[in-house]
């Protein structure tokens, strides 16, 4: 049982203001597996009090200064990473393989792309008479969320860290003991007395507290669109950079060749991945009309081969994160059926043997309109939409129709073609035949939100540009 009732302010445990602790549940057996506290506005206050005060001096530290904490939070990430996998196998239901590999692996490849920037970003640069000056934006508020959460809380603090800014982060309170780690590391590596604070609560206390306070200069939240519009317009009075990543629905457009059937049946499992909770997930599979019923043979082979279970053994996904999530699904799933798209593979209900905990069976369903509400909605659960195309112009028109644009895939052995369909898919990313790359930009169009994180972009982010006229 983890009791992890303090919050880190400071660089100190203390307790909160008011008492109030909540229970953490594990979603692969619905016990209590520890407690937490919800903060309040008052927390909030003593964090952002001494994130103000160690601005002064964090963010005139040195490139080496700050490259040094880097390296030392850098160890401390080796030191402690089956305390995180376990961490987040226990709070999310990832399986241990799925923790120790893509989750953990995240957070130290964030910290290793942090050093690596910063050891050649330009800071300063001379533009005739003109010296422009990158300086960090100052007091930041962090609001991360629960399905991928070290990645999250990652590609903000390190790169924040980076160019001299101090921070508040309300990590999940559905998935928080990740956190709780990941501030004992920060500690251990030195890290200067509240350049980093860490506040647990719920949205309506301790993020309004966050987004709306006046010496807070910078939110970055990831989470669902509702949510990132509730926070836009709590921080407009204080006019401070708010940075969004929200929601998806991407497109993975399967190309008319020879690779079709090995491109539908790894689209499939890649929807499966982390129980399709993910943000950049393929969860509208485009194929030509003619070959859906080709489509259909394989995706369902393919999804039958995900088999969910206990994520302490050797299962492909686990549960997914709470009874909330699974009921929106399962009432998702229910609305697929009622609005006349083929059932391909799963259905309604916990998959056999597995009552106990937040299993979802693997969804395919086929023949879906791209008006039908599971072509609409973020279902955020492991399952896939598969809809037809006439020829790639058609393509492109239903993978751009939707209100979201965080990510997309294109998959096919004609490269020629994918390379120019890229071009016209309204996403701030596109993945060519599963193309990825740490240094690549993350962020979306239209409603899955507004600025970049992930390597050099992510530095921007979080600096204001100073010109200095007439320096030379």
């Amino acid at each position: 049982m983890r009791e992890f009732t303090k919050f880190y302010i400071d660089g100190q445990w203390v307790d909160p203001v008011t008492e109030n602790t909540v229970a953490v549940e594990n979603p692969a057996t619905e016990e209590t597996i520890g407690h937490i506290s919800f903060g309040t506005k008052a927390d909030v206050d003593k964090a952002v009090a001494a994130a103000r005060r160690a601005f002064e001096t964090f963010s005139q530290t040195s490139r080496e200064e700050r490259l040094t904490l880097l390296r030392a939070i850098q160890a401390e990430i080796e030191n402690r990473k089956e305390e995180l996998a376990t961490a987040v196998s226990d709070e999310m239901g990832a399986p241990l393989s799925l923790a120790n590999g893509p989750h953990v692996g995240l957070l130290a490849g964030h910290c290793q792309k942090a050093i690596e920037i910063l050891e050649g970003f330009e800071f300063e640069r001379q533009d005739g008479p003109t010296l422009h000056v990158w300086e960090p934006i100052g007091v930041v508020g962090m609001i991360t969320p629960w399905n991928w959460p070290l990645n999250q809380i990652a590609c903000k603090v390190f790169p924040a860290l980076a160019t001299g800014n101090t921070m508040i982060l309300k990590p999940s309170e559905i998935a928080p003991f990740n956190a709780y780690i990941f501030a004992e590391i920060m500690d251990a590596a030195g890290v200067p007395a509240g350049v980093f604070n860490l506040v647990n609560g719920d949205g309506p206390a301790v993020g309004e507290a966050i987004s709306g306070h006046p010496d807070i200069d910078m939110v970055s939240f990831t989470g669902s669109t509702r949510a990132g519009i509730a926070i836009a317009k709590n921080a407009a009075d204080t006019v401070k950079r708010v940075a969004q990543e929200l929601g998806g629905k991407s497109p993975n457009i399967v190309l008319d060749d020879s690779a079709f059937a090995k491109s539908v049946a790894k689209g499939t499992v890649s929807m499966m991945g982390n129980s399709g909770q993910t943000c950049t997930a393929p969860s509208r599979m485009l194929v030509p009309h003619k070959r859906m019923e080709e489509a259909k043979a394989v995706a369902k082979e393919a999804a039958e081969g995900v088999i969910p279970g206990d994520p302490k053994g050797n299962a492909a996904i686990g549960p997914v994160v709470s009874r909330t999530q699974w009921d929106k699904i399962q009432a998702l799933i229910e609305k697929g059926i009622e609005e006349g798209a083929t059932l391909v593979a799963g259905g309604p209900g916990k998959p056999e043997g597995l009552e106990t905990g937040h299993y979802v069976k693997p969804t395919v369903f086929a023949d879906v309109d791209n008006d039908m509400t599971i072509a609409r909605e973020e279902i955020f659960g492991p399952v896939l939409c598969i809809l037809g195309y006439d020829d790639y112009d058609d393509a492109i028109r239903i993978a751009n129709d939707t209100e979201y644009g965080l990510a997309s895939a294109i998959t096919g052995e004609d490269i020629e073609t994918a390379r120019s369909l890229a071009k016209r898919i309204r996403a701030g990313r596109v993945a060519i035949n599963g193309g990825y790359d740490m240094n690549a930009a993350f962020g979306g169009y239209k409603k899955s939100g507004n600025g970049r994180e992930w390597g050099e972009w992510g530095f921007h982010d979080f600096l204001e540009v100073k010109a200095v006229m007439g320096h030379s």
